[in-house]
C-alpha cells in the first residue's frame, strides 16, 4: 500500500519548515528546550479535543503536533544528530522488531500476549526494568495507570477484579480508621497522604480490570463539575446573588437544577 498525497503534503511541510527556519525570526530563534512546553500545551489540547469527540479540532491539532515532530527533527539535523528521515525509519525498524508476530514467527493470538511479547522485548534490547519506560514527568493518575499496565505485561498482577475491590475496601477500611474525623499533625498528615496515594492507586488498579480509564473518569468528572458550577453562578447573578452570601440550602438549589439539564 502507497500513500502519495501523504507523502506529497508531508514533503511540503519539510519543504515549509526549512523556509521557516531560515526566514522567519521567531521560527530560527527555537531550541528543543523553548519547543518543549508548546509541545506540551499543544497535546493537552490534542486531548481536551478527543475527549469532546471534535474531529475538526482533532484534525487541527494533530496539524500542530506534527508540526513540532518536523520542527525538532529540522533543529536535529541541524545540530548533524539525527534528521526526520533517521526519527521515521527508527521508530518503522522498532515497530517491525517489536511485532514479530507479524513480521516474524512468534504466535500471539492475543492482546494480552501481544503486550507480554512487547516487554520482553523491550528487556531484551537493554532496559533493565519493566517499569524503566514509564516517564517520570506523567502526571501521576497516567503514571500509576502505565505501571500497573507494565507490570501486568510482566506477569505480575491479580487474578480476579473482586481481589482488586476487596484491596480497594481494605485500603479504605485502613485510611477511614486511621485518619477520618481526627486532627493530624505534621507526621500524621504525611502518613495520610501515603496511605491516601496507597488507597488511589488500588482504585486506579479497580479501574484497569474493568477497563475503565481513570484519567478519563476524572477529566468527564471535572468538565461535569465545571458546567454545573457554572450554571450556579450564571442563576445566582440572574437573582443578584452572590455566592459567598448564600447558604447551601440555596446554592442546591441551583445545583440540582444543573444536573437536570
Amino acid at each position: 500500500m502507497k500513500y502519495p498525497k501523504a507523502a506529497e503534503a508531508f514533503d511540503r511541510l519539510l519543504v515549509i519548515m526549512d523556509d521557516l527556519r531560515e526566514k522567519c525570526p521567531w521560527d530560527k530563534k527555537q531550541t528543543l528546550e523553548s519547543l518543549r512546553h508548546l509541545t506540551i500545551e499543544e497535546t493537552y489540547e490534542l486531548s481536551d479535543a478527543i475527549m469532546e469527540n471534535d474531529l475538526t479540532e482533532i484534525r487541527k491539532e494533530l496539524g500542530d503536533i506534527f508540526l513540532h515532530l518536523v520542527f525538532y527533527s529540522k533543529i536535529g539535523s541541524e545540530k548533524g544528530a539525527f534528521d526526520v528521515s533517521d526519527v521515521l525509519h527508527g521508530v518503522c525498524e522498532k515497530l517491525i522488531s517489536r511485532h514479530p508476530h507479524i513480521y516474524g514467527d512468534v504466535v500471539a493470538e492475543t492482546e494480552e500476549q501481544v503486550k507480554q511479547n512487547w516487554e520482553a522485548l523491550k528487556l531484551k534490547e537493554g532496559n533493565t526494568s519493566v517499569l524503566g519506560g514509564v516517564p517520570g514527568s506523567l502526571p501521576a493518575l497516567v503514571k500509576a495507570m502505565r505501571i500497573q499496565e507494565k507490570a501486568r505485561g510482566a506477569g505480575f498482577d491479580w487474578e480476579e477484579k473482586e481481589q482488586v475491590w476487596e484491596k480497594v475496601e481494605e485500603e479504605l477500611g485502613e485510611f477511614k480508621e486511621t485518619f477520618v474525623g481526627k486532627d493530624l499533625d505534621a507526621a500524621g498528615k504525611a502518613e495520610a497522604e501515603g496511605e491516601l496515594g496507597d488507597l488511589i492507586f488500588s482504585l486506579v488498579n479497580f479501574a484497569r480490570f474493568i477497563d475503565i480509564n481513570p484519567e478519563t473518569a476524572v477529566e468527564r468528572t471535572n468538565k461535569k463539575f465545571i458546567k454545573r458550577f457554572q450554571h450556579l453562578e450564571k442563576r445566582a447573578a440572574e437573582n443578584g446573588q452572590a455566592l459567598s452570601e448564600m447558604t447551601l440550602a440555596e446554592m442546591d438549589i441551583y445545583w440540582n437544577e444543573a444536573k437536570s439539564l
